[in-house]
């Protein structure tokens, strides 16, 4: 039996739980940090650490607070982190470019606190290989559909293509700033 799909809400919230933390402490960050594409509804929160928990991917345990206040925290388990570990060093493939760079700059936020610089590097390498062949294709269905689509059709597949190649170009300075605090060595472009 295959385990359950981790969606990109349960990945932030066990990248976030290296640290532990409770429900609300959590909320707080998705509230207040660029994360608030994610939602900070108890609705979503609370129901997404208790699938992480079933799965044992975290342990939650109730912890006494200031006065007569009680709350749970939330801690990574040892299989928690190694799912973490697996997803950020996943190689870039086509499809997690199709449904967008959030996830992959999800993972790359949480890539050097988890595993270290190198994990960083390799993940903005296969980035960078997975970019310029996705870019190509982009470019040769371009070419097929731009005589057939209206002017509005082939101008918003013209904005991806860009936006793609604006991420390229991101992704090799990512590289660049590796290597120039040297911390890369010898770059690959």
């Amino acid at each position: 039996m295959n385990p359950p799909k981790i969606p990109s809400l349960g990945y932030a919230l066990l990248g976030l739980l290296q640290k532990p933390s409770s429900g609300y402490d959590l909320r707080k960050v998705f509230s207040s940090t660029s994360m608030k594409t994610y939602s900070d509804s108890p609705g979503a929160i609370y129901p997404a650490l208790g699938r992480l928990e079933k799965a044992g991917l975290i342990r939650g345990a109730i912890e006494e607070g200031s006065g007569l206040r009680r709350r749970q925290v939330f801690r990574l388990t040892p299989k928690g982190l190694s799912e973490l570990k697996q997803w950020i060093t996943r190689p870039v493939a086509r499809e997690d470019l199709v449904r967008g760079q959030q996830e992959i700059m999800l993972r790359f936020a949480f890539s050097e606190t988890v595993l270290g610089p190198a994990a960083s590097i390799n993940l903005l390498e296969s980035l960078e290989t997975a970019l310029t062949t996705y870019i190509d294709a982009l470019r040769e269905e371009f070419e097929i559909i731009k005589l057939v689509v209206p002017v509005s059709g082939r101008l918003a597949f013209e904005c991806g293509i860009r936006g793609t190649v604006c991420l390229l170009e991101w992704t090799r300075y990512a590289l660049a700033t590796y290597e120039k605090e040297g911390k890369r060595k010898g770059g690959t472009s």
